[in-house]
């Protein structure tokens, strides 16, 4: 479906040729592109600004049915994030005339000053992940993703890329498959039903799997997530995926918060809050997506998935705040709210961590707070970490893939604000502010002496409307950003 490409512009059909442009300068080496620029140039409407577009048909300097002729600013705006948003708008422009094929002039790497493989990797990520349409639920589907998605590159090029073109639409499949976890409606993907489904896709890689179904996790002693998972007819799991090449030197840890449907628990939450809670199995859609795209890949380092998979609902069985629980290390939590209930499974998640694996580094993924989108916005994850070089990287991962992330503080003294007077501690704080920085906190006590870092995605999880290479729903954050981040690891 992805490809490089080496074609004669002047003697084979295309059906669908796209050429980006700068407002300032030509960023192209081929004459024959150059000259159409030109051409395009000469239209007033068209001057190669960002959000600027013309469409010829059936030029007599090339074979193109159509060539699209896409803005991307001045030049010095260009970056990875300008060629894959503009790589996205192409490629969502030609699914809706309903064309089946795209082909994408490379702009110079010299020219727009960014080394040739990341001008790839950006064109790639952008067309391949807008390629990506949820309608599995509607009747009629209006349109359908293009069959070839192509990049005029020259032919050495071409054969010097290939492996880059492999990973790339590897990764970009792992980021759609769990955009379509956390899409998928919560009747769809109880805990079971989403148990059943990452356990399939990842005994397809070979992944090794073991799941704690409820019986397990009552003799194991898993009390944080039983609470959590008291009210719902649904049982709890705990699903445990292991990628363990030969001569894997190094061990990773990811957890993901896998909660199907949050509804609060007895503290439910407001109407407007409960329509969007099927994303709150973000993180573990993530860090399963990500095992599954590692085995792909057939990186070097081991990586454990932990996945806690839970429904918070409300019930007769159902935890109340107030109650007083034990947790999987020994540390007794009392409930002083059921909706700040992903920090509950997430502990007993990463005491198992601690206690079964020899982990050099653990990271956790999930929606865990509001306040983190309070201080943030929707489109950057807050990290935490007590350990500077993990934090570095995870930031710089983030603004290479742009999945952002932004370092947050961890203050020794904010732990005292999750006292109990009748317990270990509280599940949430004793005041309203800094809701983040107090559940990551709380995250902390259980990390014991290992390198670890909480990424908290309840801001980019989840996209109300689409953006130019991703549709409305789940995005699949954190995907990207944790496979270029076990390469540097």
């Amino acid at each position: 479906m992805l490809h490089l490409s080496s074609v004669d512009l002047k003697k084979e059909k295309i059906e669908s040729l796209v050429i980006p442009v700068c407002e300032d300068k030509d960023i192209h080496d081929d004459k024959t592109i150059s000259s159409l620029i030109r051409k395009a140039k000469k239209i007033k409407e068209f001057k190669g600004d960002k959000g600027d577009e013309v469409a010829f048909y059936n030029l007599p300097e090339v074979k193109a049915v159509r060539v699209i002729f896409l803005g991307l600013g001045k030049l010095e705006k260009v970056d990875m994030e300008a060629l894959r948003a503009m790589a996205g708008k192409a490629v969502n422009g030609v699914i809706k005339k309903n064309l089946s094929e795209i082909l994408i002039a490379v702009p110079s790497p010299k020219k727009i000053k960014i080394d040739m493989p990341f001008v790839l990797e950006a064109l790639m990520e952008g067309a391949c992940l807008r390629n990506h349409l949820f309608d599995k639920y509607k009747k009629e589907k209006k349109h359908k993703p293009l069959k070839k998605i192509n990049l005029l590159v020259k032919p050495d090029e071409a054969r010097k890329y290939s492996r880059l073109s492999s990973r790339v639409a590897a990764v970009c499949q792992g980021t759609i498959l769990a955009r379509e976890w956390v899409s998928t409606p919560p009747n769809h993907k109880r805990p079971e039903h989403f148990t059943r489904s990452i356990v399939t896709l990842s005994r397809k890689e070979n992944l090794k799997v073991t799941v704690l179904d409820e019986k397990e996790l009552k003799l194991k002693k898993f009390g944080a997530i039983l609470a959590v998972a008291a009210g719902s007819l649904s049982k709890p799991r705990m699903v445990v995926l292991e990628y363990n090449p030969k001569g894997a030197k190094k061990t990773v840890a990811l957890v993901g918060k896998g909660v199907t449907f949050d509804s609060g628990g007895i503290n439910l939450k407001p109407s407007a809050s409960l329509v969007e809670m099927k994303m709150d199995m973000s993180g573990a859609a993530a860090v399963a997506a990500t095992l599954i795209t590692v085995a792909k890949l057939k990186s070097k380092i081991k990586v454990v998935g932990i996945i806690p998979v839970v429904e918070n609902m409300p019930s007769g069985n159902a935890s109340r705040p107030g109650d007083i629980i034990k947790s999987y290390d020994g540390k007794t939590v009392e409930i002083g709210n059921t909706d700040a209930e992903g920090r509950l499974i997430l502990i007993d998640a990463i005491s198992y961590v601690v206690k079964k694996y020899k982990t050099q580094t653990l990271i956790d993924l999930a929606t865990l707070t509001g306040a983190c989108v309070v201080a943030l916005g929707e489109k950057i994850a807050g990290t935490f970490s007590f350990d500077d070089k993990l934090a570095e990287d995870i930031i710089l991962s983030g603004e290479k893939t742009h999945e952002r992330c932004w370092r947050m503080p961890l203050p020794e003294d904010y732990k005292e604000l999750l006292k109990s007077d009748f317990a270990d501690l509280n599940n949430v704080s004793s005041t309203r502010y800094g809701g983040a920085i107090t559940a990551a906190l709380f995250l902390s006590e259980f990390v014991g002496d290992i390198r670890w870092a909480h990424i908290d995605i309840a801001g980019p999880a989840y996209a109300k409307k689409e953006s130019a290479y991703c549709g409305a729903g789940g995005t699949g954050f954190g995907v990207r950003l944790l496979c270029d981040l076990l390469e540097k690891l």
